[in-house]
Order: C-alpha cells, then sequence, then structure tokens
C-alpha cells in the first residue's frame, strides 16, 4: 500500500471526529496534531505486520507440500470398530380357544414356524443387531435372535459390496428372500401380530436364504428394483439337501413411485423354486388316521404384491393410511410318500401334483398421533391336488382356511409400540379359534430405518 496516501485518509477520519460546535484553541490544535500521530503509527504498524504475514505465506506457499503418515490399519487400531448395535424386546400375552400344539393348516403341509404360540405370557423373539461399514468395498450385517427357550439362532448375517456400479447391490451370506412384501420386514415391522395364512402355508412363515443376491435399482426418479438369488434352498417350501450347487432360485421385481404430495405406492413380482427332498408333515387320511406323508420333486412360488400409503402432504404425524395387500400361488410336482414310516403298514409312493393359492389384504389407519387401527383377512384356496396312487387313501374336502384379525396399537415413539389384537382364526373345519394378543416391541439403540 503506498503510504503517501495514508496520511490523507487518516487526516480526514480525525477530522470527522473533531465537534465544530466552538473554535479550536491551542490546546486543541496540539491535541489533534498527536492524534493524528498517533494514527499513523498504528496504521503503518497494521500494514508493516500484514506485509512481513504476506512475505511468510509467499515462503510456505513455494516449499514442498509435507509428506504425510500412512494412514494405520483397521487392525491398528482396534478402538475404531464402531458399529450401530441394537436390540429389540419382543413380548406378549395370548388368549387361545384351542390347543395351539394342535394348530395346522388344514389341506396344506406343514412346515416353518407357524402358529399363534404358546397360551399365557410369553417372552417373544428379541433381536440382536450389528451393522457397519466394514472400509471402502463392503458392509456388514448381523441379526441374532434369542428365544424365551434360551436359544440363540442366527436370523441374518450377511455382507455388501458397496463399491459395485450402476446400481448394482451384492448381497451374499445369510438373509430375507426379496420376494413379495412382507417376506423382507423382521417381524417387529409387521403391522398385525403374526404371519399371514399365505406365508405360514406356502412360506413357513418367512424365506430365509442362504446364498447370493444380486439387486439393481435404476438410477432415475422412478423406484425400479430388479433381483435375482441363488441359495441352499433349506428353508421351507425346500429342504436340507446334499450337493454342491445351488437347490434354490428366486427373481423378483418392484417398481414405485409418488402420485402427488400425499400417496406413494409400490408394486412387485416375485417367483421362487425349491426343490425339497423328503419334506415330511403329517396329514389326516380318508379313515381319520395320521398318516406321516413325504414329498420330493419342485416347489414353485409365486407373488403378486402392492402397498398404498396416504399422508396429508406427506406428513404422516397426524394421520395416515396404508393398504396392503399379497397373492400367493404355489405349484409342486414330484412324488409323494403315503405312511412315509410304515406305522399304518400301507407304505407307498405315487405321483403327486398340486396348484393351491392364497391371499391377504389389510388396512391400517392412523386415526390420530401415535395411534393406529387396522383390519386383515386371510384366506386359503385348497386348489387342484393330484395324489396319483395315493388318491385312494387321501383326498381334500374343499375347505378353504381364513382367518380375518383386528388391531390397536399405540406407538409413543419410533422405539416403542404396544398393540392389542383379537383374531378369529379358522384353519381347521369345525374348530375355530378366537386369539386374543396384547404385545409390545421395545429398540433399543440405533436401528436402520424400516423398508418403505
Amino acid at each position: 500500500m503506498n503510504r503517501t496516501l495514508l496520511a490523507p485518509f487518516a487526516l480526514a477520519l480525525a477530522l470527522g471526529a473533531i465537534p465544530h460546535a466552538r473554535a479550536a484553541n491551542d490546546t486543541e490544535l496540539a491535541a489533534i496534531r498527536e492524534q493524528i500521530r498517533s494514527l499513523r503509527q498504528a496504521y503503518e504498524a497494521r500494514i508493516e505486520a500484514l506485509e512481513q504475514r504476506l512475505k511468510a505465506a509467499e515462503a510456505t506457499a513455494s516449499q514442498p507440500a509435507p509428506q504425510v503418515a500412512a494412514r494405520p490399519s483397521p487392525a491398528a487400531r482396534p478402538n475404531l470398530f464402531n458399529p450401530a448395535i441394537s436390540l429389540v424386546l419382543q413380548g406378549n400375552y395370548a388368549n387361545l380357544r384351542r390347543d395351539p400344539e394342535k394348530y395346522a393348516i388344514h389341506g396344506f403341509a406343514q412346515g416353518g414356524e407357524i402358529g399363534p404360540g404358546k397360551r399365557g405370557f410369553n417372552l417373544a423373539e428379541s433381536e440382536i443387531a450389528m451393522s457397519a461399514s466394514v472400509d471402502d468395498k463392503f458392509a456388514g450385517n448381523l441379526i441374532a435372535s434369542l428365544t424365551s427357550d434360551e436359544k440363540v439362532s442366527v436370523e441374518e448375517a450377511y455382507g455388501i459390496y458397496t463399491a459395485a456400479p450402476a446400481g448394482l447391490v451384492p448381497k451374499f451370506g445369510r438373509f430375507f428372500s426379496g420376494i413379495g412384501y412382507l417376506n423382507e420386514l423382521h417381524p417387529h415391522a409387521w403391522d398385525f401380530h403374526g404371519a399371514p395364512l399365505a406365508y405360514e402355508a406356502f412360506l413357513g412363515g418367512k424365506y430365509v436364504q442362504d446364498g447370493v443376491q444380486m439387486k439393481w435399482i435404476a438410477p432415475i426418479d422412478q423406484f425400479i428394483e430388479i433381483g435375482a438369488e441363488a441359495g441352499s434352498g433349506e428353508g421351507f417350501p425346500g429342504t436340507a439337501r446334499s450337493g454342491n450347487g445351488a437347490a434354490s432360485a428366486a427373481l423378483f421385481a418392484h417398481v414405485g413411485g409418488d402420485v402427488g404430495d400425499s400417496h406413494s405406492w409400490r408394486a412387485g413380482l416375485s417367483w421362487l423354486r425349491a426343490r425339497p427332498q423328503d419334506r415330511q408333515w403329517t396329514q389326516a387320511d380318508l379313515a381319520g388316521n395320521d398318516a406321516l406323508l413325504s414329498f420330493g420333486g419342485t416347489s414353485d412360488v409365486s407373488i403378486a404384491d402392492f402397498v398404498w400409503k396416504w399422508a396429508p402432504r406427506g406428513n404422516a404425524r397426524a394421520t395416515s393410511f396404508k393398504l396392503q395387500g399379497e397373492y400367493v400361488r404355489r405349484r409342486e410336482r414330484g412324488d409323494l410318500a403315503y405312511d412315509a414310516n410304515g406305522a399304518l403298514g400301507l407304505a407307498r409312493t405315487g405321483v403327486y401334483e398340486s396348484t393351491q393359492s392364497g391371499w391377504y389384504l389389510q388396512g391400517v389407519w392412523q386415526f390420530m398421533p401415535t395411534w393406529r387401527a387396522g383390519l386383515r383377512h386371510d384366506r386359503l384356496s385348497t386348489g387342484t391336488v393330484d395324489y396319483g396312487d395315493n388318491a385312494a387313501s387321501l383326498a381334500l374336502d374343499g375347505f378353504s382356511p381364513k382367518r380375518t384379525s383386528f388391531m390397536v396399537d399405540w406407538t409413543p415413539s419410533e422405539f416403542s409400540r404396544v398393540r392389542a389384537q383379537y383374531s378369529r382364526s379358522e384353519t381347521l373345519p369345525g374348530l375355530p379359534d378366537n386369539q386374543f394378543f396384547v404385545q409390545y416391541i421395545l429398540t433399543l439403540g440405533a436401528h436402520g430405518a424400516h423398508r418403505y
């Protein structure tokens, strides 16, 4: 800066501060001169300091950049392992008219974890979840289940390759299959206590895949998701097999989007093929005997799902409505062994083919903040079943299992929910069951957002 320009500028500042109400005397003139001198010295000192800082900065910029020490590996920094950890505590009280130990779905093969559970007060499954990024390429997730009989099981344990291009999401390990809508959700995220009858009859409550999944999500505003899976096929309707290849395969596609500011939707189609070997269940024959049946062959499950949500301008805090439904169809072909254990002395194997279906439709209305009410209806169709050589011992009577449920729940926060539910269940001819449940769900810790 030109210092010759500094003096007039300082003088103007000083003169601006002098009162003009009276004439200046010699004392005041001396004071003014002193102020000007002080201002000049102060500004010169500040300018000199800035010039020194500028020189130092220019000298630093000309030097080579300092070398940064290599970042230590995660193994050398164990304290940096900080996964998101959460607990989900669940329990219920069940008042059941019929003995839950005798629960069955008439006309359908039994498998998986189905039924209303035990009577009275119960500690339901509690979940421990851990998830974290492994590095810039992988992420992992583990969800373990603790049951009331002090058993620990792995519900999900999978890795995700996060660096895949073009919207691809590879997953490997144990995971809930992407078929349908409800299957990927954990039970604590369901809107009703218990799975729909169609899920119980055709998927054993829920289909879990041990294998690999490849999912593609379109990078556009419209939601489009396409996925494929291959796995061990051990979950119902499949069974454990001894072999090197995949025993199950699945395909699914989902689309969705928004309609205005207040509506959103999602719809999908899914297909699952399993190859059960010696899948056993007990069924009453025409003589009234409980016969052990064994099936081996192929099982194809097709699912159509649809969800519609409404909330005023997308804000579901005060009120909202959700309509959800799925249609499930299963076709099985193979060999059926009647009296497989020979207990009746009538052991016989013949060709078997069946086509059966089921559906559910439910609506949940949040009528005020923290309070919801819902209604769900389930129905199964025994369809067409060809027992082949075993037709003389086995037959269907056309009975269609069904169930209607009504629930009210209170959700004071995203971490807690208390639900009361009544169900009228008719899964056995002439034996309706009145079921009343009170359920609690408590979430502790960091818990990921639920799916749409």
